[in-house]
C-alpha cells in the first residue's frame, strides 16, 4: 500500500452592501486521504465517495483486485477509468450531474472474505476525494500514526483559521480595517476587466454582464454581473472554488451575492474572494459556483488575476 501511495503522491475586498455572505470551507493544503476498513462481512453498507467531473480520485487497495471486476454504473461517462492490479483511477465527465449516486463494486482476486466491496460514487460540482485507501485486512500501526499526524496538522490550521477570523472580526470597519488587517498594501488594489475575455461554460441558464478581476495583498476577488436567463429558478451562489489550470486551488475565504438571481432585466453581482500564497497568481483560473444542493453550477473560465 505505501510503496501504491508513494507513486500516486508523484502525480476572496469587495462586498457591497447586501443580505447574502456564505463562508466556503478553505480547501486543505495538500494531498487529502481518505482510508476506509472493510468488514469480513460482505454485506457490508456501501461507502459513499465524493467525487466530481474533471478530478480524478484514485483507490488504493491493499489486495490485488479480480480482472474484469469493476463493475460501476454509468461506465460510458466517465472519462477516465483505469483499474490496475490494486488500484483503480476514475475522473468522471462533464455528463455525470452534481448530486448523482453511482454504484461501483470491484471483486478481489484470491476469494478471500470480504470477495467484493461496494461503493457510492456521490457526484460534486467541484470537491472530490483525491486519494481513498481501503484496507482488507487489519491496518499496521503506521496508517494509525500517519493518520493522527494528519488529524494533528488539520487542527493547527483550524487555530490558524480562527484567530484570522476572530483579528478580522475585531478589526474597524471599511477602508481601516482593511489597513489593520494588513489586506491593502502599500500599492493598492489592483483591478482587471474580464468582461470580453472570462467566459461562461456551455449550457448554463445565466448570461455574463462584467467580469472584473481584483488583487491586493494575499487577496484576490472576482467580480461577476449575472443576467439570468429565460425560465431560470430562483438561484444563490451558497459555495465556490477557484482552480487553476495544473489543478492548484486558490483558498475561497467568501462568496457575496447581492441577492437571489430571478427572472427579469435586473443582474445581481456575485463575489468571491480568496486567499493567494503568492503576490500575484499566475495563469488563468475557472471559477465555479453551486448552490445549496450543489446542482447547478455557474462556470466561468479564463480568469486571470492582475
Amino acid at each position: 500500500m505505501h510503496h501504491s501511495l508513494s507513486a500516486v503522491l508523484l502525480f476572496f475586498l469587495l462586498a457591497g452592501e447586501g443580505p447574502a455572505l456564505a463562508q466556503s470551507p478553505p480547501a486543505v493544503a495538500g494531498l487529502s486521504i481518505r482510508r476506509i476498513e472493510l468488514v469480513s462481512d460482505d454485506g457490508q453498507a456501501a461507502t459513499e465517495v465524493a467525487v466530481s467531473p474533471g478530478l480524478s480520485t484514485v483507490f488504493l487497495f491493499d489486495a490485488d483486485l479480480s480482472r474484469d471486476g469493476v463493475m460501476i454504473e454509468g461506465r460510458e461517462r466517465f472519462s477516465v477509468l483505469d483499474a490496475g492490479l490494486s488500484t483503480l483511477r476514475l475522473v468522471p465527465s462533464e455528463r455525470v450531474s452534481a448530486g448523482e449516486r453511482l454504484k461501483m463494486t470491484v471483486r478481489f482476486q484470491d476469494g478471500a472474505a470480504p470477495a467484493s466491496a461496494t461503493f457510492v460514487l456521490v457526484a460534486h460540482p467541484a470537491r472530490s476525494e483525491a486519494l481513498v485507501e481501503v484496507y482488507r485486512r487489519k491496518r499496521g500501526v503506521e496508517t494509525y500514526q500517519e493518520e493522527v499526524r494528519q488529524a494533528r496538522i488539520e487542527v493547527e490550521k483550524c487555530k490558524e483559521e480562527n484567530e484570522r477570523l476572530r483579528m478580522e472580526q475585531s478589526a474597524p470597519d471599511g477602508l481601516t480595517g482593511l489597513i489593520s488587517t494588513e489586506v491593502l498594501s502599500g500599492y493598492g488594489v489592483e483591478f482587471r476587466d474580464l468582461t470580453e475575455v472570462a467566459a461562461l461554460a456551455p449550457g448554463v441558464a445565466v448570461a455574463k454582464h462584467r467580469v472584473r478581476a481584483y488583487r491586493a495583498a494575499r487577496r484576490v476577488a472576482i467580480e461577476v454581473r449575472l443576467k439570468p436567463g429565460e425560465g431560470v429558478q430562483p438561484w444563490m451562489a451558497k459555495e465556490a472554488t477557484l482552480r487553476g489550470k495544473a489543478g492548484e486551488e486558490l483558498r475561497v475565504l467568501q462568496v457575496w451575492q447581492s441577492g437571489p438571481l430571478v427572472a427579469g432585466p435586473g443582474f445581481q453581482r456575485v463575489v468571491v474572494e480568496a486567499e493567494s500564497s503568492s503576490e500575484s497568481p499566475q495563469g488563468s483560473f475557472m471559477l465555479k459556483l453551486w448552490d445549496a444542493d450543489g446542482r447547478r453550477t455557474v462556470t466561468l473560465t479564463n480568469v486571470v488575476f492582475p
